[in-house]
C-alpha cells in the first residue's frame, strides 16, 4: 500500500525557513521520481521541486529557484523540502507525491509533479509578512 506521509508544516514570518518531510513506503521510494507540489486557495496546482531517488538529481520550479531545496534519505525512505527566504506568496497547502508506478522524473518533472497518482494528505505552510 502507498504511504506517503507529509509533516513540519507551520506558520513563519517572511524571510524564515520550514523543513518539511515526506515519509514513503520503500517500494513507493525506490528508484522513483517524487516531488513536492502546492495549492493555495483558488489557485492552481504548482509543482514545486522533484528528485529522482534513483541518483539525487533535482528540478525546480523557476518561482522557488535558489531559496527551496528538496533532498532525500535513502535509509529512512523520506523526501524532504527545505523552504528558505520564504514569502507570503508561498503560504498554500504543500503535498508530497510519487507517480502510479516507478518512473524517472525527465525534463519537466516538476510540471508534471501535481498529476502524479498519488500524494499525501499535505500540509499547511503559512507566511506573514
Amino acid at each position: 500500500q502507498v504511504q506517503l506521509v507529509e509533516s513540519g508544516g507551520g506558520s513563519v514570518q517572511a524571510g524564515g525557513s520550514l523543513r518539511l518531510s515526506c515519509a514513503a513506503d520503500r517500494s513507493t521510494y525506490y528508484r522513483n521520481c517524487m516531488g513536492w507540489f502546492r495549492q493555495a486557495p483558488a489557485k492552481e496546482r504548482e509543482g514545486v521541486a522533484a528528485i529522482y531517488t534513483g541518483g539525487g538529481a533535482t528540478w525546480y520550479a523557476d518561482s522557488v529557484k535558489g531559496r527551496f531545496t528538496i533532498s532525500q534519505d535513502s535509509g529512512k525512505s523520506t523526501v524532504y523540502l527545505q523552504m528558505d527566504r520564504l514569502e507570503p506568496e508561498d503560504t498554500a497547502m504543500y503535498y508530497c507525491a510519487a507517480p502510479g508506478f516507478r518512473q524517472g522524473c525527465g525534463a519537466e518533472a516538476v510540471l508534471r509533479v501535481p498529476q502524479f497518482y498519488n500524494r499525501g494528505q499535505g500540509t499547511q505552510v503559512t507566511v506573514s509578512s
